[in-house]
């Protein structure tokens, strides 16, 4: 069995876990998440506990199954502690400002970004060259990351541009005058 997959997921003090056919409604104080499981993955509920089973050993079965209880526990853990991305800005000028639901860039173009935050995604800017992005889905806030990074990503050659935090950006030597 995957060593992933057959780990049984607990369900802590105030999230409510729900089976509705395919479908896994997890509920807890950070918010409400749904997902549809794969057809050939069964998921069980029981005693504080989901357990995933599949049906064979084919490859396809068991990347399904690890695949499927980490979803599950990353939906338990959102609505538990949620999830935040860091991302920092560096250059002469660049800043970001919270506007309303959304952050504005300033990022070196002729104009300022707006970014609009979407459902269930907090954006935070502490200092203007930090971005906090906050949600409970773990793949809607790492993809609002990725979308916000993805507005000015850091160039090799003076670093300036948007990164995630403590991400190293690999620079490139300048032009040298040739003889």
């Amino acid at each position: 069995m995957s060593r992933i997959g057959r780990r049984p997921v607990q369900i802590p003090k105030g999230v409510e876990v729900r089976l509705d056919g395919r479908v896994v409604q997890v509920s807890g104080p950070k918010g409400a998440l749904s997902m549809q499981t794969h057809p050939d993955v069964t998921v069980a509920l029981a005693d504080g506990e989901v357990t995933v089973s599949r049906p064979t050993d084919q490859p396809r079965h068991k990347a399904l199954h690890g695949l499927t209880r980490t979803l599950i526990s990353n939906m338990v853990a959102g609505v538990t502690k949620g999830f935040e991305k860091k991302l920092e800005i560096q250059g002469v000028g660049y800043r970001a400002e919270k506007k309303g639901n959304g952050i504005n860039l300033h990022v070196g173009y002729s104009h300022i970004v707006n970014y609009p935050a979407p459902a269930g995604i907090s954006l935070d800017t502490p200092t203007p060259t930090e971005i906090v992005v906050r949600g409970s889905d773990k793949a809607l806030v790492g993809q609002v990351a990725a979308e916000i990074r993805g507005v000015r990503p850091p160039e090799p050659y003076k670093g300036k541009g948007i990164r995630y935090a403590g991400e190293q950006v690999r620079r490139k030597a300048g032009k040298t005058a040739g003889a």
